[in-house]
């Protein structure tokens, strides 16, 4: 299936945010604080991607939002895609856009923030050339600690 890659638009942030709280819940249930757990609820995702659209990138396939991607300064904040569409490259030219997009910001090296119980991500951005920097403690927008490992890439400017 085709996917085309585009800026976000405040129409697509809905199914930007049921994406963001299914594949959360895929990724971090059980490597992550409880507290979080209990704080991160659907209208959380909902409210918060409501307001994510300049920094966002989606992916559209048959007309649907399939995935997406956040992006600022040189973080790559949020990659997901609609359980309906991995495996099918969705994810690897989201995380391409990322790093597009990073690099346009003038930024020689993108980061994100991984769980460490988050097998099937770490190995797929080690397959697109993202090295493990190491454990940190993330802190989210509510002040939780949450362990992470940070992957770095190298970017040509």
């Amino acid at each position: 299936m085709k996917v085309q890659l585009r800026p976000a638009l405040d129409d697509d942030m809905e199914a930007v945010g049921r994406i963001w709280a299914a594949g959360w819940r895929d990724g971090h249930l059980g490597h992550v604080p409880a507290e979080l757990v209990a704080a991160r609820t659907a209208e959380t995702f909902l409210t918060r991607a409501s307001t994510r659209a300049p920094d966002t990138t989606v992916a559209v396939a048959g007309g649907v939002v399939a995935g997406f991607v956040m992006v600022v300064a040189d973080e790559v904040e949020q990659v997901y895609v609609d359980g309906a569409f991995r495996g099918g490259g969705v994810a690897r030219a989201l995380l391409d856009a990322a790093e597009q997009r990073v690099r346009a910001g003038g930024h020689p090296i993108a980061w994100l923030a991984v769980v460490p119980g988050n097998a099937r991500a770490r190995r797929f951005y080690e397959r697109q050339g993202w090295s493990d920097a190491g454990p940190f403690e993330y802190e989210t927008t509510n002040g939780i600690l949450v362990p992470c490992h940070r992957y770095t890439k190298a970017l040509q400017l």
